[in-house]
């Protein structure tokens, strides 16, 4: 489904369900201006077309203790389907990675590890170097979150 396909009230209900996935699907129907059963058959149609991916719960990760965000910039000079296949599955299973991204540029890929603090941190980075061969690895420490998870513009 492409964006052009969704109508003001589908747009309605993926902004209400970014804010609170929650909700109840008679208050969701309210507040998007439907009726519940229209409403069900919508949210249907937004799963069915992979539009909404199951739901999730907005944790605040400090507390938590996870006060340590790093952005780790990744260079290899690997580029088969096998190394990539150790590389997913080294990133996939290590908990602390947030978000994996490939990317263009002087870097192959961004990751955003997430974890307590520096030693922790530490540990993530030796348990990934252990696992996959790495050209070169830069970590940018974040200093404050000036706006972390937000909704996408529907």
């Amino acid at each position: 489904m492409n964006s052009q396909k969704l109508d003001h009230i589908d747009r309605l209900i993926l902004q209400a369900l970014q804010q609170d996935s929650s909700i109840s699907q008679r208050d969701l129907a309210d507040l998007v201006g439907v009726s519940q059963n229209a409403c069900w058959r919508r949210l249907q149609n937004l799963n069915k077309q992979g539009v909404v991916n199951g739901s999730v719960a907005k944790i605040d990760r400090k507390k938590l203790g996870l006060d340590l965000v790093v952005f780790v910039m990744v260079r290899t000079r690997k580029h088969s389907t096998e190394w990539l296949k150790l590389f997913r599955n080294a990133v996939l299973n290590t908990p602390e990675i947030a978000d994996v991204f490939r990317i263009a540029g002087d870097y192959d890929y961004m990751l955003k590890v997430v974890t307590k603090d520096m030693a922790s941190y530490d540990a993530v980075y030796q348990r990934l170097i252990e696992q996959i061969e790495l050209e070169a690895v830069t970590s940018y420490f974040a200093m404050e979150s000036i706006a972390e998870n937000r909704p996408l513009a529907i």
